[in-house]
């Protein structure tokens, strides 16, 4: 793996984007990974390791998160940065078509790239999201995002995601230490916080909180989708799943047992299915 950088535009300037690539960068399959709102590209390590035997496999921070810029002004963190950024990223890349994996927010930006005329994007895999989000999963997320605790060690870094991510379903002492270890900077007098800009938020809290419907957006999707369902999630209801497998793309729908909001992509299985679905 190594790590590079890029420039994306907001409305004030420029800010460094970071991505994680894997794989021979001469390949011609080209799997772009995106990844949750609070957090980076550093999540799809095993995935991205299971893929990049076949595949250029890349996994940005977007805008606020990781090892990317914080953004100057809070009100600019959303889908229109996300989106820039994408494509921005999809040219760096040189890749006339990219298969995008998305998790939560980062399937969004992909469901909305994959909807318009001239989309990169040839296969879409979206996990635990949907074109329509209940205002109580909203409400939950935004509970706890934007917090900044401070940590005094990795430990309580882990307690800490065990708690609030766990709806990610069962995942080994070594899967949360790796989490643990990504999700997290160190400040100038030791101890660690999330890494993230709190500020990302901000946007999510701007108006009051409301369903998101955006059926018209996958109504305008072309491209074969694949939908990862974490069976208890609260955020892509199973009535919606099933819609999502009678219009638009007509997505094929799979449901991972024991895991809420959303697959961590983590286990084997979840893996080998993300990648026979691919290479089908």
């Amino acid at each position: 793996m190594v790590t590079k950088t890029l420039r994306g535009a907001d409305p004030h300037g420029f800010h460094r984007v970071a991505y994680h690539e894997w794989g021979d960068p001469d390949c011609e399959r080209v799997v772009v990974c995106a990844h949750g709102l609070t957090r980076n590209g550093r999540d799809f390590d095993a995935l991205a390791k299971a893929l990049s035997d076949c595949c250029r496999v890349v996994c940005p921070d977007m805008a606020g998160r990781g090892q990317s810029e914080w953004l100057s002004y809070p009100q600019d963190y959303g889908y229109p940065v996300y989106l820039g950024d994408a494509a921005a990223l999809v040219a760096r890349l040189g890749a006339r078509r990219v298969d995008w994996v998305g998790t939560s927010m980062g399937g969004l930006i992909g469901m909305l790239l994959a909807a318009n005329p001239g989309t990169p994007v040839r296969r879409l895999v979206l996990n635990d999201v949907g074109p329509f989000i209940p205002k109580r999963a909203l409400e939950r997320i935004a509970a706890y995002v934007g917090n900044a605790p401070a940590f005094h060690d990795l430990g309580s870094v882990e307690a800490y995601l065990r708690e609030v991510h766990a709806p990610f379903g069962s995942l080994s002492d070594e899967q949360w230490r790796h989490l643990a270890e990504h999700s997290t900077r160190v400040l100038p007098d030791g101890t660690f916080a999330l890494h993230y800009d709190p500020a990302i938020g901000t946007t999510l809290r701007a108006a009051p909180f409301q369903d998101v419907d955006l059926w018209a957006v996958w109504d305008a999707v072309r491209c074969p989708t694949l939908v990862l369902r974490g069976a208890d999630s609260d955020l892509l209801m199973p009535e919606v799943a099933a819609e999502m497998a009678r219009r638009g793309p007509r997505a094929q729908v799979v449901e991972v047992a024991g895991v809420g909001h959303a697959p961590a992509l983590l286990a084997p299985d979840q893996i080998e299915r993300i990648r026979s679905w691919l290479f089908r």
